[in-house]
């Protein structure tokens, strides 16, 4: 098979499409023939050299793909071969073919272009487990996503909306703004413009929990203070990335008078099974996200698509900060 390989640590160019052996599948597994995958930060962090694969997992960069089932594993009994399926995978997207657990197979839900569908178990698996399953997000909170624009935050906007939370969410640039509102962003905010704590303040002014009661954060460190004075009483702030630093002071003082808890998960390290596992997140993603697709009331954001040999392209693209959405890495027609 051909795979996207990586001739060191560096800019995209250390990337390239070359032959590398078939993978086999393990008990529990399955060879998925990939249709397509998608970038994620994730997928940079890893080209840069600082976000290496788990023990075990596959070199080779993806964390999701969409495809075909054409070879069990020992043991597979619910999947057969022929099935179209997207999955979460710890590594090995970016190839012809992955061999993927059968907990983190999930079938393309209805009506939805197999290509399009390599777009979305990352982003549904980070939103749901950590927004519903870890912070309990429910009707009538207000929720404040930073990235708005990007692949999680657009996807985070629309699952909030269905249901019934309100989104504020910070980005960029007043086009991106413009496409976050139009996806059920209630509250944006130009985070080169503006103060995003004020912002939060002025739009929850005289309510009985001023604040947003949930924080959905990419930058780490560098707003981890700011974030706090943005959470209302009994807040949660939860902390998905780094890209704006690793440690910072955190105020105990502060976090104990708002009652606020901060969590911090990944979800590439989760084990397969067992508790807060991704065979119990892909499960609840399943039931829960799938029929919010199918009914329209979420829909994937694709920025654009390329041919998988093309991904130093697509790792420029997504460097350059003009993305709303997901990229979507083509490996066959």
């Amino acid at each position: 098979m051909y795979a996207i390989t990586l001739s060191g640590f560096g800019d995209p160019d250390v990337m390239s499409w070359s032959e590398q052996p078939d993978p086999s599948p393990g008990p529990g597994e399955v060879i998925v023939d990939v249709a397509a995958t998608a970038v994620n930060r994730a997928d940079v962090m890893q080209r840069l050299g600082f976000y290496p694969p788990p023990p075990g997992e596959s070199e080779i960069l993806g964390l999701e793909c969409s495809g075909v089932i054409s070879e069990l594993g020992a043991g597979v009994t619910r999947w057969h071969v022929g099935d179209r399926v997207c999955a979460l995978v710890a590594g090995g997207g970016y190839a012809e073919r992955v061999a993927v657990p059968v907990t983190q197979l999930m079938p393309i839900p209805a009506g939805l272009d197999l290509h399009v569908a390599a777009s979305l178990p990352e982003v549904a698996c980070t939103v749901w487990s950590n927004l519903v399953m870890a912070a309990g997000m429910r009707s009538g909170q207000l929720l404040l996503v930073h990235g708005g624009a990007g692949g999680i935050g657009t996807h985070a906007i629309q699952v909030a909306t269905a249901l019934g939370v309100r989104v504020a969410v910070t980005a960029g640039s007043d086009e991106k703004l413009a496409r976050c509102r139009e996806l059920g962003a209630e509250i944006t905010v130009n985070y080169r413009t503006e103060d995003f704590v004020e912002a939060i303040k002025a739009a929850t002014a005289g309510s009985a929990r001023p604040g947003a009661d949930l924080i959905l954060d990419n930058m780490g460190a560098k707003y981890l203070a700011r974030n706090l004075d943005a959470l209302a009483p009994d807040g949660q702030l939860v902390i998905i990335g780094m890209q704006g630093g690793r440690t910072a002071e955190l105020d105990l003082s502060a976090l104990m008078a708002k009652r606020a808890r901060v969590l911090a998960t990944g979800l590439r390290t989760r084990p397969r099974i067992g508790p807060s596992g991704k065979a119990e997140i892909a499960g609840a993603v399943v039931d829960r996200v799938w029929p919010l697709i199918s009914e329209g009331l979420v829909q994937p954001v694709v920025h654009a698509e390329l041919p998988v040999a093309e991904a130093a392209a697509a790792h420029r693209l997504l460097d350059s900060g003009e993305v709303v959405g997901k990229i979507v890495l083509v490996v066959r027609n």
